[in-house]
């Protein structure tokens, strides 16, 4: 299905109005001015100024208005992977991501997202870009809303149950394969019988070693999958994970922060050393360990810390 966003000023937009005024439908979505249906195109304007032309007629619709107009597009460079099909951008895609591996304090999460052809430019219109581009708080902004318009499914590992599967032997490359193989499932079976044309893996490790990791489930998700580092630059339906899983984790950080009567540091620096040594403190070993991943090296620099505290 093609797909055609332009950019226009708001007086092209009510020319563009007034030329489908014969053919204007309703459309109760986020952001939407109005909507029009002809027989092969669908023509949705925004109130940012985008346009989307979707349908076998987008190239001849989109052409009409293409003077002065400017089209959007993602710089992608240095990406790893699979070969992806040309216009990838526009297809029906479940992308699925994972935040929370880095990090001492809380949980690691995973979510998969359906983003269909015909929700891509709303999904952008909502705020989606690469979510390293965004702040939490801007992330916690737009996140209810992409969970009311995409199917989703969001997985959250607390410490307390990953520190007891680490230490039975399993890597957290093995974790995260079995977590992105099961939230596909869970957005496979909600957006049944339809499919998307494709699945797009933020790669974190080689397609056969993904699925060595996960060769022992009962369903393993194979059909159309393709692996891409940066994959949150290729699809917008990975952006919109990215942002899901991270929203997810800011959740369960402030959860914890809850416990313990103030913000947990993120990431896994000496700050954070200095944070766990104040909580092994305050609310002893048990209550450490279970807010954090206990293998990591900030578990013995803690523990050097609070000695020096207690000396």
């Amino acid at each position: 299905m093609t797909n055609i966003v332009l950019q226009v000023s708001s007086a092209i937009q009510q020319k563009i109005k007034m030329h489908y005024q014969t053919s204007l439908i309703e459309r109760k979505a986020p952001g939407v001015i109005f909507a029009a249906k002809l027989a092969d195109t669908a023509i949705t304007a925004y109130k940012s100024g985008k346009v989307m032309f979707q349908g076998a007629g987008a190239q001849r619709e989109a052409a009409r208005w293409s003077t002065g107009a400017t089209t959007t597009t993602s710089k992608i460079t240095n990406t790893k992977g699979d070969k992806l099909p040309e216009n990838f951008a526009t297809f029906s895609v479940i992308g699925s991501d994972e935040t929370g591996t880095g990090d001492y304090f809380g949980p690691v999460t995973v979510a998969a997202v359906y983003v269909p052809a015909d929700k891509i430019a709303l999904v952008q219109e909502l705020g989606v870009k690469d979510s390293k581009q965004l702040t939490d708080e801007y992330m916690r902004k737009i996140a209810p809303d992409l969970m009311k318009v995409c199917p989703h499914s969001i997985l959250t590992l607390r410490n307390d149950k990953y520190n007891v599967i680490q230490a039975r032997g399993y890597s957290q490359g093995k974790i995260k394969a079995l977590l992105h193989n099961q939230a596909l499932k869970h957005v496979l079976t909600k957006i049944a019988p339809d499919k998307p044309d494709y699945i797009l893996i933020d790669q974190f490790a080689e397609r056969g070693i993904y699925y060595n990791h996960i060769k022992n489930e009962k369903q393993i998700i194979r059909e159309n999958v393709l692996f891409s580092t940066k994959a949150e630059n290729l699809h917008v339906a990975v952006a919109t994970a990215s942002i899901l899983a991270r929203y997810a984790f800011l959740k369960e950080m402030d959860h914890l922060a809850e416990i313990v009567g103030f913000p947990i540091q993120k990431g896994a620096s000496g700050k954070v050393d200095e944070m766990a040594a104040k909580i092994w403190l305050k609310h002893g070993e048990e209550t450490l360990k279970s807010m954090t991943k206990w293998h990591f090296a900030n578990t013995e620099k803690a523990r050097k810390l609070l000695q020096k505290k207690k000396g």
